[in-house]
């Protein structure tokens, strides 16, 4: 199993600078992680650096919280695209999702799935971690309906993290035809085989250099 070849290699946070992306993407060319997952404003720099190379370039849409509305989404991720972004993880509206208002849970994923292609990777978050176990199987539901090629675990902002019982309950609504992205608290080699082995095929981690590592000397 080529490990990378299932990691999104993630730095999406607050404080990031241009070093620390221009560095991530030359970790990305080293190890061919699937993809680098970048907050949008760094999108055209990474497209530049990955040219001609077979590293995805992924990034967030309503994220960390969901709460934006569909039409914030949309243009969030039209620009990425513009920008040169591959995949796009958006945020559920999680609120609505619990209050039962399933109806927006829908359009917020409609809209961005149409804005974006069908040639694009649409993966959206749940954050597993604030939902109940029912919650999480309608979400996963909502998701396949809507024609997402992905549903993802967490956000990794502090809202909990991806575990093997989640992901095996994602995978089994998800059936074949819905990939399943474990991510939060993802940061060594045994936690992510465990998740995957769970059913979960793609792994979202600021740790992705360190797992392959260990996984090539676990070989």
């Amino acid at each position: 199993m080529d490990i990378a070849r299932m990691i999104d290699q993630s730095l999406l946070k607050p404080d990031v600078i241009r070093q620390q992306i221009e560095q991530l993407c030359l970790e990305g060319r080293k190890y061919n992680f699937f993809s680098l997952c970048v907050n949008p404003v760094w999108v055209s720099l990474c497209k530049r650096m990955l040219y001609e190379s077979t590293v995805k370039i992924c990034t967030v849409s309503g994220f960390p919280l969901g709460a934006s509305k569909p039409e914030v989404k949309v243009k969030e991720a039209e620009i990425a695209v513009g920008d040169g972004a591959d995949e796009i993880d958006m945020v559920m509206n999680i609120g609505a999702l619990k209050t039962g208002d399933f109806m927006l849970v829908e359009e917020d994923i409609l809209v961005v799935r149409k804005a974006i292609g069908k040639d694009k990777i649409l993966k959206v978050i749940i954050e597993a971690g604030v939902l109940t176990n029912t919650e999480k199987v309608k979400a996963t539901q909502i998701v396949k309906a809507c024609g997402a090629d992905f549903v993802k675990t967490c956000t990794g902002f502090g809202f909990g993290d991806a575990t093997v019982e989640d992901v095996k309950l994602l995978r089994k609504i998800a059936g074949e035809s819905l990939g399943v992205k474990a991510s939060g608290g993802i940061r060594d080699y045994q936690t992510a085989l465990s998740l995957i082995q769970a059913g979960a095929n793609r792994i979202g981690t600021s740790s992705g250099v360190k797992i392959v590592e260990q996984s090539l000397s676990v070989e």
